[in-house]
């Protein structure tokens, strides 16, 4: 009778999932609306008692909330400083004067897994599209070999490397390390990068081939170029210190006894929010007041970031309400117990409802996020061992998988470059497909050897 409960609660899943599908994608609905309303649904057609719906989701919304929208409004204000100062500017030209014109797609990688470091994919995307647009003109390269490159970059760094928020939420949900996190991240990140970027832009490029009448490019190459870049030192000083603040922290045990006031605030100084904060504060000088902008400047470059954010968060936590009614549903208990039954490797368990939901809401942070707190519990409450560091890398590759119409992204690599809705299939989603499943297969490979 279990079993056949179990199966009927992963229908009604999967139903629930499909129905998330069927009204973001062809019914262009809102898609923190229809998060909530699968989610209540569900909630009632599991049986789970009427009083405790809404609270289970709520507890879930705030779970997520409560941390990310700090990273996320910290992250947003750091990468906003950074595009008004020109600094990510400058990055791209340093890089792309040192890999040269005939090796601009491996530079325009290089610049992304950078500048994506400490943004969310549609800020870095938008920050270097104008790069982009500049380097094709300059070199004569397609979009897409240039294009290509520059998503792989920002959507790995993305899904699989702290700060990111929906990272960072993982290493949490999972209890990983975050200095180790980061390490096998950038391990299996960089190959995976090159595979889906430069390979197989110079492969794709050969088949699609964007529509040259592009209104955009005129706009971007028409902008001023001639501004006075700050220098590259301090800009990349500026990027990388959230995420070395974060590695000193992860490793305070290896300077100072634990437990003892230093040890502690090398801690507090490494979470992310405090790392993030700091950095944010940096850049007000770095690409700041050091570039020019006075306090009204910067105040209104700050506040005036937030804005598209808002859409962001509220999915985010939407996403993570839905998950919590999967667990207090039963519907997670029911996959543990199939999983189990099946021996299915927790890699690949964190993969599959990851990739199930990234197809279900189209976000990767969604999916990260939604999927951690699914399986996380579940992987501790069958007493696998398993890295969890691991764990981060496998859900976060599924959340990538496999991004179509119902993807925020799909829609900016379509409009930017210019392709229709076809050739964004045949370049965009076989990218986000082959970083996932890459992914997978390197993290799985690297599990046998640590």
């Amino acid at each position: 009778m279990e079993a056949v409960q179990g199966n009927m609660l992963l229908l009604y899943a999967l139903i629930a999932v499909i129905a998330l599908v069927v009204l973001i994608a062809k019914y262009k609905m809102n898609p923190f609306i229809v998060l909530i309303v699968v989610s209540v649904i569900l909630g009632l057609v599991v049986g789970m008692p009427m009083e405790k719906i809404v609270k289970a989701y709520e507890t879930g919304v705030g779970g997520a909330l409560g941390h990310i929208a700090l990273v996320v409004g910290l992250g947003t204000m750091f990468g906003k400083m950074m595009a008004e100062s020109g600094g990510a500017e400058r990055i791209a030209n340093t890089l792309i004067h040192a890999f040269g014109p005939k090796k601009v797609h491996w530079a325009m990688m290089v610049v992304a897994l950078i500048v994506g470091l400490p943004v969310f994919f549609e800020v870095g995307f938008v920050l270097l599209i104008p790069i982009a647009f500049n380097v094709a003109k300059r070199t004569g390269t397609s979009m897409i070999m240039v294009g290509i490159p520059m998503v792989a970059g920002l959507s790995v760094v993305h899904g699989l490397i702290p700060p990111h928020p929906a990272a960072l939420f993982a290493v949490t949900a999972y209890n990983a390390d975050i200095g180790r996190t980061i390490m096998y991240a950038l391990i299996v990140g960089v190959p995976t990068a090159i595979i889906a970027g430069p390979l197989f832009a110079k492969l794709i490029s050969r088949f699609v081939v964007p529509n040259p009448d592009n209104p955009l490019i005129a706009q971007f190459v028409e902008a001023d170029l001639k501004r006075e870049l700050p220098g590259f030192g301090i800009t990349i000083c500026t990027i990388m210190l959230p995420v070395a603040l974060m590695l000193i922290g992860s490793w305070a045990d290896l300077f100072f006894t634990p437990k003892t006031f230093l040890n502690d605030f090398l801690r507090l100084m490494g979470n992310s929010v405090i790392a993030l904060l700091i950095a944010t504060l940096v850049s007000f000088y770095t690409f700041g007041k050091a570039r020019g902008f006075d306090r009204v400047a910067i105040l209104k470059f700050t506040t005036e970031c937030l804005a598209p954010i808002a859409g962001i968060t509220l999915i985010v936590g939407a996403g993570a309400g839905f998950g919590r009614i999967l667990i207090d549903g039963g519907v997670s208990k029911a996959i543990v117990e199939i999983a189990t039954s099946a021996n299915l490797s927790p890699l690949l368990l964190g993969w599959f409802v990851a990739a199930l939901i990234r197809v279900a809401t189209g976000s990767a942070t969604v999916a990260m996020t939604t999927a951690c707190g699914i399986v996380a519990p579940l992987v501790s409450a069958a007493g696998v061992t398993v890295r969890p560091e691991l764990m981060v890398l496998a859900t976060g590759a599924g959340s990538l998988i496999l991004s179509h119409v119902n993807d925020g992204g799909f829609w900016l690599v379509k409009e930017y470059f210019n392709l229709t809705v076809t050739e964004t299939f045949k370049t965009w989603t076989v990218c986000e497909t082959i970083i996932s499943v890459v992914a997978l297969l390197l993290t799985l490979g690297l599990s046998t050897v640590i």
